[in-house]
């Protein structure tokens, strides 16, 4: 029977148990992954998901859809938006008052779906605004990767408030065959369309908010989309919101440049010396505050250049660059590229440009890399003016998006880093009886981070224990003994009809497997089962029951971390082929055995040695998984 339950549900009444035996069960060694174990990956991997609930109390996610997580899986949860600004119609217009919560994210696992709640293993870190664009993304976790084709983010989308994120997790390596690629993922660049012929150098075209919906005249034109959601009575209009830039005013002034956690550039002003002679150019988007890292952004949207000749789409502001998170234990780059950068601010012909996006952010906690590395989170270059040689008509470039943020895990890997600002857009084709020209400008750069740690929980939620087990089941639980093996317990009532209980464990490198099996016995409501080869890191385990009719349902998860043992022994090179070298305080007297998946002794070898370093010559074995264990030491190798 599969529950159905959410965040809101209680219980099961059970009935209470009077007789307790404990039915000691011999924990079995069955392991299977994934041929390989490295996994190509190309597109978009991530699900995104529109949170409409958070609940603290039981770190329960609740979400528009849970299609594509699962139980065990990391997530990123994040708000997107929610800051407040000043929204007078001055040059004050767009001016942070309080991020509030935007900006707000961690790290989390998933310990069980019930309907549309998703509850976590840990307690939640931070305070989240659901109205402020909160999304829950799917996290995939690899044991080595290969990146085939262009990794991408789904655009952002602020109708659902998801996407524009790219977050992995990868235990050994990830190789790049192709790049890890968020440009122009972020923030929306301001629309370009078209304003009647209309033009005015005093008011009402010299203001800073407007509708730029209207458009007999469209006074203001767009501003980029940022981390304050404006009205439509605010969407457009020179001044800048938040981290978003600011769209040209009538007539053809450019787009201020989008910014992150640094400023973005000013567009460029109307120059003209006849007709509609106004400086009234799109301000920069402005910059954001960190927390000290506590808060992460996608780059501000590029602000819409002014125009009244050309209706061409692309001509927009740039959008901002997306989010990249990437744990990897080692990084083989093959000269290939990681990027968040801004786009590229739309050009113009006899019109106002527009103004680029503001870089991204990318978060790699990363050990080692190896190769030619490329990281950016570039600010957009500005849009192109070309005034055309009109006569004493001369318009409005647009300005550069800022540069994003970089964060590593320690320090400055040997890579080419890049966080510059965005170039101001030219202006071209002046007609020299124009007025001295008032030209866009650049964007700052942004910021590179080291020895930085991203946000990620490690208090375990106590209602993670509490989430409706399966009829007839009291408890599941696992728990670590000083042998660093996982007992699992699970107790029933004593009216349970289920006739097979299966415990399956995974880890981030295998499917479910199974380590051990008993058939319901009704004297003994009590259950132990002993995993005696639990992996380094970490293990999760559920408990499969097979009703009569062959129902199938299973528990929530249990978590158990296993620490790196003290006498941990290196093993290389791994993967291997025809021998290992073991290195590391070695036994005096090492039983060395090497197990298949399926348990299966494949190799042994009893040893005599004092010496610090040992090669084994191994026997010809399949492609796979196997099991190193050296007294009660257990290690995994992958045979190539």
């Amino acid at each position: 029977m599969l529950l159905k339950e959410n965040c809101f549900s209680k219980r099961y009444s059970l009935l209470q148990v009077r007789l307790t035996i404990v039915l000691l069960a011999v924990s079995l060694f069955s392991i299977h992954y994934t041929s390989g174990q490295s996994t190509n990956i190309s597109g978009v991997v991530n699900t995104y998901h529109s949170v409409v609930e958070i609940i603290p109390a039981k770190s329960c996610i609740r979400v528009n859809n849970t299609t594509g997580l699962s139980a065990s899986e990391t997530v990123l949860l994040i708000q997107m938006k929610g800051a407040s600004v000043l929204t007078a119609n001055n040059n004050t217009f767009g001016d942070t008052t309080s991020l509030n919560t935007a900006g707000n994210y961690e790290l989390n696992t998933i310990c069980g779906i019930r309907g549309d709640s998703v509850f976590l293993f840990y307690s939640l870190l931070n305070n989240y605004t659901i109205s402020g664009k909160v999304q829950l993304v799917g996290v995939p976790t690899y044991y080595s990767a290969v990146v085939t084709d262009t990794l991408k983010a789904a655009s952002w989308d602020n109708a659902t408030g998801t996407g524009g994120i790219i977050a992995l997790n990868i235990d050994e390596s990830l190789t790049l065959n192709a790049p890890v690629y968020a440009d122009a993922s972020g923030f929306k660049g301001g629309a370009y369309v078209v304003s009647n012929g209309t033009c005015s150098n005093a008011a009402p075209a010299t203001g800073y908010v407007y509708n730029a919906n209207t458009t007999t005249p469209q006074n203001g034109a767009f501003k980029g989309e940022s981390v304050f959601d404006v009205t439509a009575a605010q969407s457009g209009g020179r001044a800048g919101v938040a981290n978003g830039g600011g769209g040209g005013n009538n007539h053809n002034n450019g787009g201020g440049g989008g910014a992150n956690l640094a400023a973005g550039g000013d567009g460029g002003g109307n120059s003209s010396s006849t007709g509609c002679t106004a400086n009234l150019k799109g301000l920069k988007g402005k910059a954001l505050s960190s927390w000290n890292g506590i808060k992460i952004f996608s780059g501000g949207g590029g602000g819409a250049g002014h125009s009244n000749l050309n209706s061409t789409p692309t001509n927009g502001g740039g959008n901002g660059g997306g989010i990249i998170f990437i744990r990897a234990k080692n990084l083989i780059s093959n000269n290939k590229k990681i990027s968040a950068n801004g786009g590229l601010g739309g050009p113009a012909l006899s019109d106002g440009a527009s103004g680029g996006g503001g870089g991204g952010t990318i978060i790699a906690d990363i050990e080692t890399y190896s190769g030619i590395l490329t990281i950016e989170a570039k600010g957009g270059d500005g849009g192109l003016a070309s005034d055309g040689l009109n006569i004493k008509r001369c318009y409005g470039a647009g300005g550069g998006g800022s540069g994003g943020t970089i964060y590593f895990g320690g320090g400055l890997p040997t890579a080419t880093i890049s966080t510059t600002g965005g170039n101001a857009g030219a202006e071209t084709g002046r007609d020299p009886a124009c007025n001295a020209a008032v030209p866009a400008m650049a964007g700052s750069s942004g910021l590179t981070v080291t020895n930085y740690n991203y946000t990620s929980s490690v208090t375990p939620a106590n209602y993670c224990t509490a989430i409706p087990l399966p009829l007839g089941i009291i408890y599941f639980k696992a728990l670590l003994n000083n042998k660093q093996k996982v007992l699992l317990q699970w107790k029933t009532s004593e009216a349970n009809s289920e006739k097979l209980f299966i415990v399956e464990r995974k880890t981030s490198q295998e499917n479910w497997v199974q380590i051990g099996k008993t058939i319901y016995d009704a004297p003994l409501p009590l259950y132990e089962l002993t995993d005696e080869y639990p992996v380094e890191g970490t293990n999760f385990y559920r408990l499969k029951i097979i009703s009569p009719g062959n129902q199938v349902s299973y528990s929530p998860l249990q978590k158990i971390y296993i620490n790196a043992r003290e006498e941990k022994i290196k093993v290389y090179p791994n993967p291997a082929k025809d021998h290992i070298t073991l290195q590391g305080k070695l036994p005096a007297d090492a039983a060395i055995k090497i197990l298949s998946g399926e348990g299966k002794v494949v190799f042994s070898k009893q040893v005599l040695t004092n010496e610090q370093t040992l090669q084994l010559d191994l026997p010809k074995l399949a492609i796979g998984i196997y099991f190193l264990q050296i007294n009660t030491q257990v290690k995994k190798i992958i045979i190539r």
